[in-house]
């Protein structure tokens, strides 16, 4: 493989395809074919080594997607977020079973005293709440008033029962233990923990104004069969069982992210901006024991836990669907079939259809970021990342040999 050229530091200038992972690249290109189509990037590890890292497709309408190009790629941050507080977890900062209070006094009131870091990352806070969390739904971009409005807040009593995706105020929590426990801003923190050991700037909550001309743009409006998100959830007001999947959305908020408004702020739940390049490099140290290249993001023994901590609940009573929460990511859609090998597949999606996915049994670590929200159909998500990563793990299985990834994954998982 010719060594690539760069556009700027750790950029590169020419696209990377190794030999083994032409037919993942084939499959990525036919996606974007058209101006309609949007564009898009996708990038894999593989043993802690890049093998692919190709863009294709438009970031605007007269801009075509660029080496450096990058999107706001919604719940994908969760996973980037997640990733901050395990690098503060295997150093003592912070511990999983300790209350959240102990860190962030505040935060014991209306009986969340016994809440954990553990509960907070599996989406069991109970505080999935953002609609009429706080007076102006403008505030909703203010960390801060985000934040003591949470505080202030009682639990939704169905997180002893089940988890309850915290779709916008996830991050917004992690953030908030992270600077109670180390008196740092998260800003400063995800250089300091993603940036400098990966080396790599391109994570993002709150994109400064000299990186704004890389940004894509996003279309078309979140819905479902062409009717926009906020439309479509507003006829289940009324219906009880429905209170706690509505609350956690407020009216606006899907229009209100196409437009700029979200770069100012730092809301690491929803609106991380990232490329693909930067994604499958973090996911590629979570898939390869912590290690990329030569950089070590984690330990051994803390990428072993996230991989094998068991799903903490059977169903979601937000997302009414079992998205298997652990620790901060979520089991990995791989196609359409979990084998022996994907059933360790973590990562986080995000609306729209970005997301990153590690696979520890191979040592794989993929990232992908379009500016094309879903398909005709739906907005809000859609398969190309599966079927990407399953054509991924494909050729990474065809590179060993199928016996000899079964012998590594059963070898990991008893080590």
């Amino acid at each position: 493989m010719p060594a690539a050229s760069t556009d700027g530091p750790g950029v590169p200038g020419h696209m990377l395809v190794d030999d083994r992972f032409t037919a993942v690249a084939a499959k990525f290109f036919a996606m974007f074919r058209r101006k309609s189509q949007g564009g898009g990037a996708l990038a894999v590890y593989l043993h802690g080594e890049p093998v692919l890292d190709i863009w294709a497709g438009w970031a605007d309408s007269d801009r075509r997607w660029r080496a450096d190009s990058m999107a706001l790629s919604y719940s994908t941050g969760k996973g980037v977020t997640a990733t901050v507080a395990h690098r503060l977890i295997e150093r003592g900062v912070l511990e999983l079973d300790t209350p959240v209070a102990d860190y962030w006094p505040e935060f014991a009131a209306q009986g969340k005293s016994a809440i954990t870091i553990r509960d907070v990352l599996n989406h069991r806070a109970g505080l999935q709440r953002t609609r009429d969390l706080v007076a102006d739904s403008d505030d909703l971009l203010d960390h801060d008033a985000v934040a003591a409005a949470m505080a202030a807040s009682a639990p939704d009593p169905l997180r002893l029962r089940a988890s309850g995706y915290h779709g916008l105020t996830f991050g917004t929590l992690v953030a908030e233990i992270a600077q109670r426990a180390t008196g740092r801003d998260f800003t400063d923190l995800v250089r300091s923990e993603l940036r400098e050991p990966l080396g790599d700037n391109d994570f993002w909550f709150g994109v400064p104004d000299n990186q704004r001309q890389r940004l894509a743009r996003l279309s078309p409006r979140l819905g479902i069969a062409r009717v926009p998100f906020d439309t479509l959830i507003a006829p289940f007001a009324s219906v009880k069982v429905m209170n706690s999947a509505r609350s956690a959305v407020y009216d606006g908020w899907a229009d209100m992210t196409l437009g700029m408004r979200p770069y100012d702020a730092m809301m690491p739940g929803w609106n991380g901006v990232f490329t693909a390049r930067a994604i499958a490099k973090m996911y590629g140290a979570i898939g390869n024991d912590g290690l990329v290249g030569h950089r070590r993001l984690l330990r051994p023994e803390t990428t072993h836990r996230i991989a094998e901590m068991p799903p903490n609940s059977r169903y979601d009573y937000v997302l009414g669907a079992p998205p298997h929460f652990a620790l901060g990511y979520h089991r990995a859609i791989v196609g359409t079939r979990l084998t022996r090998l994907t059933r360790q597949a973590l990562g986080h999606f995000g609306i729209g259809g970005s997301g990153g996915i590690a696979n520890p049994g191979l040592g794989l670590g993929i990232g992908f970021v379009t500016n094309h929200l879903g398909n005709h159909a739906m907005s809000l998500g859609d398969a190309r990342l599966p079927f990407l990563a399953a054509l991924t793990e494909r050729a990474a299985r065809a590179t060993i040999g199928d016996s000899a990834a079964d012998t590594l994954e059963s070898t990991r998982a008893a080590s």
